[in-house]
């Protein structure tokens, strides 16, 4: 079964501290991949970027760091075009079935 309300946002953060940069790139590594030190890839569903974005808040210091969300769009809508790299690729986690 497919999901036709995931979504690919590409997350990036600046985060000051060591200890909360640590704290956000593990969290953000039960949702997505890091395509880069500071930049994830994640294939997620709105509630449950909700409920990421909820566990962020918490983690970061909001007068400090900074946390940038690009929706770019529907997976199923994906294409070479839309999500390409040059240079080095890395690998994204196929998002295209729903075990359940």
């Amino acid at each position: 079964m497919t999901r036709d309300d995931v979504r690919r946002t590409l997350i990036c953060y600046d985060i000051i501290q060591d200890k909360r940069r640590g704290r956000v790139a593990k969290l953000l590594e039960q949702f997505g991949d890091r395509v880069q030190y500071s930049v994830f890839v994640v294939d997620i569903s709105p509630a449950r970027m909700l409920r990421l974005k909820d566990q962020l808040t918490d983690t970061i210091d909001s007068g400090e760091d900074s946390i940038l969300f690009c929706d770019l769009g529907r997976v199923a809508e994906l294409s070479e075009r839309k999500f390409s790299y040059l240079g080095q690729t890395r690998e994204i986690t196929p998002n295209d079935v729903l075990i359940l």
